[in-house]
């Protein structure tokens, strides 16, 4: 299966009520899960989404271009919290959330990409390096790249905060 990006989309209130009770997040980040399981809501409804591999590469190519907030792993740790699978969750809070929806929406996925190659991503180490030793095209990263910023627009228009976790 592999190491998978992972996001949930928390209002407010749940949020709040997340960060003070890491076990209560996770119970309610399965119950989101079973939610959308099979229902697959577009990516500006979803209160779940993932990066799938692609997490490591969008790490790498958002800090060379020096991007300001981390949406990868996320800027806050959680007080408390147990691991998740391989770490603990860390979050975006609400405030975040708009910082960086305002930075995707200035950061077109070009930019992201521009100048790179499967062989610069290989070199690197990057996760999972057998895709880019295969000289796959990095137009996936930019694929997961927009349907984040989709995600991220649409919590940051909805003003939720956002767990974030590598499963």
């Amino acid at each position: 299966m592999g190491m998978i990006g992972e996001y949930a989309r928390l209002t407010a209130a749940e949020f709040e009520r997340a960060v003070g009770d890491p076990d209560w997040a996770y119970r309610r980040v399965r119950e989101l899960t079973e939610q959308e399981w099979d229902e697959e809501p577009p990516w500006d409804r979803a209160r779940r989404f993932d990066t799938d591999k692609m997490w490591h590469a969008l790490d790498f190519l958002l800090r060379r271009i020096g991007f300001p907030v981390d949406i990868v792993f996320g800027e806050e740790e959680i007080p408390g919290a147990e691991e998740w699978s391989y770490g603990p969750p860390r979050c975006l809070t609400p405030a975040q959330v708009r910082a960086a929806a305002d930075a995707v929406d200035a950061t077109p996925p070009a930019r992201l990409t521009e100048g790179v190659t499967p062989a610069d991503l290989a070199e690197a180490d990057i996760y999972p390096t057998v895709v880019w030793e295969r000289g796959e095209p990095v137009d996936e990263v930019s694929a997961h790249y927009e349907a984040l910023a989709v995600f991220l627009r649409a919590a940051a228009r909805d003003g939720d905060g956002v767990l974030v976790w590598i499963s």
